[in-house]
């Protein structure tokens, strides 16, 4: 059966083959420096879930919290780097002045290119405010102290 950390670690590593790809096709965005942040994006993206995945065992949370953790980290990861992706193609500007220097895209793209961004960010900080609180000594010594409680009522 495969567990949660190795899947984080194949996401990890297909992100990380996303990016190498995105920076081969780099040349032919419409925004070129957008471009280099889209195949960057993708790399540390998916550094940042092989990390994830290595450590995904020592991440104590109630199981609700944790697929939580786990699904907003997938999801504004892999986010992230398509709307990226997206403002290389478009032209975007509106969010990254400096890489979009020179370029301007309709309203329209965006905004939708904005609401991409925000729901990454979002995503990214609800992960990563639930592994920290995860990762907390105290969040260990609850949970074995949980694990205990189970294992004696499993015994009793």
């Amino acid at each position: 059966m495969e567990t949660a950390h190795r899947r984080l670690m194949w996401h990890g590593m297909f992100l990380l083959l996303i990016g190498m790809l995105t920076g081969l096709v780099e040349p032919s965005f419409t925004n070129v420096r957008m471009g280099l942040a889209a195949h960057l994006e993708g790399l540390m993206n998916g550094i940042l879930l092989i990390a994830l995945g290595a450590a995904w065992t020592e991440v104590r949370l109630a199981p609700r919290r944790k697929t939580i953790a786990y699904r907003t980290a997938l999801y504004g990861t892999y986010v992230n780097w398509l709307f990226t992706t997206v403002a290389a193609v478009l032209g975007t500007g509106a969010l990254s002045p400096v890489l979009g220097a020179g370029h301007g895209a309709p309203a329209w793209q965006e905004r939708l290119v904005m609401a991409g961004f925000l729901s990454a960010i979002a995503s990214i900080f609800t992960a990563t405010i639930l592994i920290l609180l995860g990762l907390r000594s105290r969040a260990s010594e609850r949970y074995s102290v949980d694990q205990q409680t189970v294992r004696a009522g499993i015994r009793g």
